[in-house]
């Protein structure tokens, strides 16, 4: 782990001690120092809370001994959910998850927790008694380690 890692490890830390309500996705340094940091909020995330999160960085390093290059954005729309707290954010949405094994499925996402999530969805199946179809609801408890991709289906 580069010095320069530990550096901003520990000023977004600080950063998101601070402001609750923000959380971290991601912290990427390559081998140029070019730091790409991505963050999420339980809400919403800001330009200000962007530029917020850029400052606390900038304004602690010193270009003197680390050059580096600076990006901060929010995980945007169609973005992948890649932790919990994000499935907790996103309840009551609909959902399309793409497993490990390739299986596929969209829904509502109900529950969230720390180790899986629960999708609902209906479905139309042919009665077992008589001609025609019926209404069901499914469900689907998953663990996030089975999760390939799952991205909130956006609506306008």
């Amino acid at each position: 782990m580069s010095v320069l890692f530990k550096k901003v490890d520990n000023l977004l830390h600080d950063f998101f001690e601070q402001r609750t309500e923000l959380f971290l996705i991601s912290c990427n340094i390559s081998s140029s120092n070019h730091i790409s940091i991505v963050i999420d909020g339980d809400q919403s995330v800001t330009i200000q809370d962007c530029l917020d999160v850029s400052r606390k960085i900038e304004f602690n390093l010193d270009r003197e001994q680390e050059d580096f290059s600076l990006d901060v954005s929010s995980a945007g729309l169609d973005a992948s959910l890649q932790l919990p707290r994000q499935y907790r954010k996103n309840l009551t949405r609909e959902i399309s998850v793409v497993m490990v094994n390739d299986e596929t499925y969209t829904g509502t996402l109900t529950e969230a927790n720390e180790e899986s999530f629960i999708v609902e969805w209906s479905e139309r199946i042919p009665k077992e008694i008589g001609k025609g179809k019926q209404t069901v609801t499914r469900s689907k408890s998953t663990n996030y380690s089975e999760v390939k991709t799952a991205k909130i289906n956006i609506k306008f």
